[in-house]
């Protein structure tokens, strides 16, 4: 079981970008997916989660400019993100709780990482 995350870039301060990260492998289920990200001299820290039946959660830093989706037939999770401003800088790493068809149990997976640099 891998994730694989593409979609990050460079983008000017008010600009959009789309993360998506997909799920592939031996896979039974897949829980939660969200997105997390980790800025240079920084902690990683959540930006947003969303259930296998849709529920969401956000960090309070990026209410109301980032949205969190997920098509469950690809096993794939998306992050829009708008109104983008420098302190949005960071790494993101999608993260997703998956129950393997071989490792029958739940187990966090994590994908490689993808650079969102916002000049401004």
């Amino acid at each position: 079981v891998q994730l694989q995350a593409s979609g990050g870039g460079l983008v000017q301060a008010g600009g959009s970008l789309t993360l998506s990260c997909a799920a592939s492998g031996s896979i039974f289920r897949v829980n939660a997916m969200g997105w997390y990200r980790q800025a240079p001299g920084k902690q990683r820290e959540l930006v947003a989660v969303i259930t296998s039946g849709g529920r969401t959660n956000y960090a309070d830093s990026v209410k109301g400019r980032f949205t969190i989706s997920r098509d469950n037939a690809k096993n794939t999770v998306y992050l829009q993100m708008n109104s983008l401003s420098p302190e949005d800088t960071a790494v993101y790493y999608c993260n997703a709780e998956i129950i393997g068809v071989v490792v029958f149990a739940p187990k966090a997976y994590w994908g490689q990482g993808t650079l969102v640099t916002v000049s401004s």
